[in-house]
């Protein structure tokens, strides 16, 4: 029987286990060999103690060594087979001046980074790729570009493997906006109760980026409730990012529930699969 692979191109250290966690640990117990492509240094994380970018001591090299070691423990935490490093510099949110960095993965040539992935794609033959879709999931510069080297890579194959983006049915994500917004009341009535009045936020012109997928969209429903708890492990060992991370705040039993399943769209389909499916290797074996 030919060896099952999956692979995903993921942005940052720590994306593998926020919308890929799940699977990755699953598809590791099935003896599923998993590959993680991990295109950028995460430079433009937090510091230790809490600095976004913008400050003055903030050093992404710094950051950068740090979250090596974080994705590596989260790598062995959810048995991931082969970890690369596309070591491109991270280009931070969306018109930062991080963007503008030549070494920075957003001013990376796409058929640059996509040559690079190709080669790797054809010495592992993933059949089933997992990435982002055109908006990056959330409209974050290295989450598109990961998205368009990915789809650039695709065409230098001698193969066709299916092709998965990572998603939010909307009807989920709606319980998970309820969500946020109860925490955000509920912090701002704590901080009133001690005195501490918070300005108002800023009102934007800009529509609101619509990061939810109709439900009907959905190709893949994938129950990792097996794996939550090594998630839940794998996001907690990106400590530096994850501090007021909300799925870390939860219960087990919350977070179990709300990390349960993972959704995918399907992209390609070379096997002509139908529906919704529940193996994300369904057709493969």
């Amino acid at each position: 029987m030919t060896q099952l692979t999956f692979l995903a191109v993921h942005a940052h250290p720590d994306d593998e286990a926020s919308s890929t966690g799940g699977l990755y640990r699953v598809l590791a117990d099935q003896g599923v060999r998993t590959v993680l492509v991990t295109c950028t240094n995460g430079e433009c994380g937090d510091a230790l103690d809490g600095a976004k970018p913008n400050n003055d001591h903030h050093d992404g090299d710094e950051v950068a060594v740090i979250r090596r070691k974080e994705l590596d423990e989260a790598v062995e935490i959810l048995g991931i087979d082969r970890l690369i490093r596309l070591g491109y510099r991270d280009s931070g949110m969306m018109g930062w001046p991080q963007n503008e960095d030549p070494a920075s993965f957003w001013q990376t040539p796409v058929d640059v980074a996509a040559k690079r992935l190709a080669d790797i794609l054809l010495e592992e033959r993933p059949q089933v790729i997992v990435t982002y879709n055109e908006i990056g999931f959330y409209g974050l510069p290295d989450h598109i570009q990961a998205h368009r080297i990915t789809l650039a890579a695709l065409p230098l194959l001698d193969y066709e493997p299916t092709l998965y983006f990572n998603a939010i049915p909307n009807s989920v994500m709606a319980r998970f906006r309820e969500r946020w917004e109860q925490e955000e009341l509920e912090r701002r009535e704590a901080n009133a109760a001690k005195g501490i009045e918070e300005p108002q936020g800023e009102t934007s012109n800009e529509p609101e980026l619509d990061i939810g997928t109709p439900d009907e969209l959905i190709g893949a429903a994938i129950d990792v409730s097996s794996a939550t708890d090594a998630k839940h492990a794998a996001l907690a060992a990106h400590a530096s990012q994850m501090a007021d991370a909300f799925w870390l705040k939860m219960s087990p039993e919350d977070f179990k529930a709300a990390m349960g399943v993972e959704w995918f769209v399907r992209v390609t389909n070379p096997l002509a699969l139908e529906g919704v499916v529940t193996d994300i290797f369904a057709g493969y074996r």
